[in-house]
């Protein structure tokens, strides 16, 4: 697959529609890296490293998709993990082996999305839930018997919402454990979208770029700090790679 770089990141070019059927057809592991993903990654080591584990990586968010047009590196398609999931169990709407598990979201919340999903597809696509408690990763107990229970399941998709960076780094640590799974998505807010629990930004919003307002507008008091004050030196970094100056931290 063609891949495009920006930044310590490789992001695949794909189509929503050669996703899809690259997942039918070899499984993996998707990460949808958007600005709050590259600036972690200049950082983070754990989460640089975890992120070329991945099997995709496609771009989330029009800011993305506007910059790597700005450095000469366009992909085909923004593919953001909150419009992905749904075009996902739409696609596997009628192939009855796709079963998935959503891990994520607050007590009550998954079990809501996946009576939703499960309304919209018109069969039990998705078969089990569980939300975690806060700090679950650094729990080893519930962390097992979150594997047991997947993999009791019968799910062969793992749907997992629980935040960048704590959900890509999750997923690479426990995925040898989840033999059953072939596909695994780390969707971030796409739960407590399907829930109806959070507040989708209209297409024409995202299209336009004002994603980031909305959900300021939407979660203040959550979200201020990341989108004010971390996310903005990502144009001086990409400034630097229009420039051919940026360096990988982690090289």
């Amino acid at each position: 697959m063609k891949q495009v770089k920006i930044l310590n990141i490789a992001i695949n070019n794909l189509s929503q529609n050669e996703l899809l059927r690259q997942l039918e057809k070899d499984g993996g592991v998707v990460f949808t890296p958007n600005v709050d993903h590259l600036m972690k990654m200049q950082k983070d080591q754990e989460f640089y490293e975890v992120y070329q584990k991945s099997n995709y990586r496609v771009c989330d968010g029009q800011i993305l998709f506007w910059m790597l047009k700005l450095l000469g590196k366009p992909v085909k398609e923004k593919i953001s993990g909150s419009r992905f999931f749904p075009a996902f169990y739409q696609h596997h709407k009628n192939k009855k082996n796709t079963k998935i598990f959503l891990l994520g979201a607050a007590p009550g919340v998954a079990a809501r999305a996946q009576k939703n999903i499960n309304q919209k597809v018109g069969r039990n696509i998705v078969i089990d839930t569980y939300s975690p408690s806060f700090g679950f990763e650094k729990d080893d107990s519930e962390c097992e018997y979150i594997l047991d229970r997947i993999n009791n399941s019968g799910a062969n998709v793992l749907v997992v919402g629980v935040g960048a960076p704590k959900q890509e780094k999750w997923i690479i640590k426990y995925k040898k454990f989840l033999t059953n799974i072939n596909i695994f998505l780390a969707v971030g807010a796409s739960i407590d979208f399907e829930a109806g629990h959070k507040s989708l930004a209209p297409k024409w919003i995202s299209d336009a770029g004002l994603e980031t307002p909305y959900r300021l507008l939407s979660e203040p008091r959550r979200l201020w700090k990341r989108y004010l004050i971390e996310h903005p030196p990502f144009f001086y970094f990409v400034l630097q790679e229009k420039l051919k100056l940026y360096r990988n931290p982690f090289g």
